[in-house]
């Protein structure tokens, strides 16, 4: 037996190794706790983290990725955006029967309704995709599979995420994860009992490639120049007071006019005498205002592109577009989102749907496929003249259930009143 043999036998038996029940990631105190590495991050301080990250140790940088979404709008705007983009569509379980050819059909049926019956059981089963998204950003994630008997036969009855800052690599860039008896190099994954979703890695390095290290550098621009923004703004965007007195006023009296003057900034009101001269002088009076705003606005067009692959969708202020390059960017944006479909689908049909058949109905067994169903845009009429069409002119047979659904018109029930159809 060769080396290509010993492996493939190896990697087939840890694929048909039953997962033990339970869990195995239990719940920690200082999951909850965060340090902020944002507060007052610099170019030099970002590189550190990042290169922390690939020799690693990810909880820095994940500790960054979340603080950078909940201190940008924009960016959590466009983060929620790509990923609800996708967690917002149906998901379905497609027999394999339909996507292979040399598969029997009986079989693959079989196996379909018997996975979508486990999936649909599970309570937490959408909690759990939406902590997978967050991949898009961060490039993993991670949920343990729970399993546990029923009837003698072992199922998963839960899918748990397991928090970000518990990842760790090994030298050869696999996945570990924090326990209490492994609080530094974390253990290693058992087999069917983790789904790991990287979607975005480049070069084989799950660390890499995520969207929020992409974007993470024009995060940095951006709020040092807001920064710089709202000092600008602190120290002239208010009004100068000016107060000019006589030059025999003593300085009890001089100290009691800067009293009054400060007082002018939340009071706007204040009484001095009749030696006193007051003026006050507007700032940027017929002047150029500085550039923050302009930059911050280009970086945010940046962000945009990075996660949605355009920017008409998110941001037209100031901007000439039109309808047909609107409907170009959010082409692209199709794109972008059936590629997150495919992804997240080989991804669960690789560790969640592949364990779930084998246990059941053996390693020859036809793996039913993971999907969204995603819904073209049409208009109604539009729709209506294609059914029409289908069904009158080429004699299809379409599912009524299809046709209330796509059209939005809802269905009768046996006993109440329809509109009748027009006659013969």
């Amino acid at each position: 037996m060769n080396w290509i043999q010993r492996i493939t036998k190896a990697f087939r038996e840890s694929a048909n190794k039953k997962p033990e029940p339970g869990r195995v990631v239990m719940p920690r105190a200082e999951d909850s706790v965060r340090d902020y590495p944002g507060a007052g991050l610099t170019p030099s301080r970002l590189m550190a983290i990042l290169r922390e990250a690939d020799d690693g140790s990810l909880a820095t940088a994940m500790q960054l990725f979340e603080e950078m979404e909940e201190k940008d709008a924009h960016l959590f705007a466009v983060a929620n955006t790509r990923r609800l983009a996708l967690t917002g569509l149906a998901w379905q379980i497609a027999s394999a029967a339909d996507v292979q050819d040399d598969v029997d059909r009986t079989l693959a049926d079989e196996v379909t309704t018997y996975c979508r019956r486990i999936l649909t059981d599970l309570d937490r089963l959408d909690e759990a995709l939406q902590h997978l998204s967050f991949a898009i950003g961060r490039n993993i994630a991670i949920a343990e599979i729970v399993w546990d008997l029923h009837g003698g036969e072992l199922r998963p009855v839960d899918i748990v995420p397991v928090d970000f800052i518990r990842i760790v690599f090994d030298q050869l860039d696999r996945p570990r994860i924090l326990t209490e008896d492994e609080p530094q190099d974390g253990i290693e994954l058992p087999p069917n009992k983790f789904i790991v979703h990287t979607p975005h890695s480049a070069s084989g390095h799950p660390q890499r490639g995520g969207l929020l290290r992409v974007t993470a550098m024009v995060y940095l621009a951006k709020h040092l120049a807001l920064k710089d923004w709202m000092i600008f703004a602190e120290i002239f965007g208010m009004p100068v007071r000016i107060a000019r007195y006589e030059p025999s006023a003593t300085p009890e009296e001089k100290r009691e006019l800067l009293t009054m003057l400060e007082s002018l900034g939340s009071n706007a009101a204040g009484i001095f005498s009749r030696a006193v001269e007051l003026q006050i002088v507007e700032a940027n009076r017929g002047t150029a205002g500085p550039p923050y705003e302009k930059l911050i606005e280009f970086l945010n067009r940046e962000m945009s592109k990075a996660w949605l692959g355009q920017t008409l969708t998110t941001d037209v202020a100031g901007q000439k577009s039109s309808y047909a390059a609107s409907s170009v960017h959010e082409h692209v944006r199709s794109d972008v989102l059936a590629d997150d479909v495919r992804k997240e689908g080989r991804t669960l049909r690789r560790d969640l749907l592949t364990p779930l058949v084998r246990l059941r109905f053996g390693p020859d067994a036809p793996v039913p496929y993971f999907r969204r169903k995603i819904r073209q845009p049409t208009a109604p009429r539009e729709l209506a003249e294609v059914v029409d069409m289908a069904v009158n002119r080429l004699g299809a047979r379409i599912p009524t259930s299809w046709v209330h659904d796509e059209l939005g018109i809802p269905r009768a029930d046996e006993t109440e009143p329809a509109i009748p159809g027009a006659p013969d």
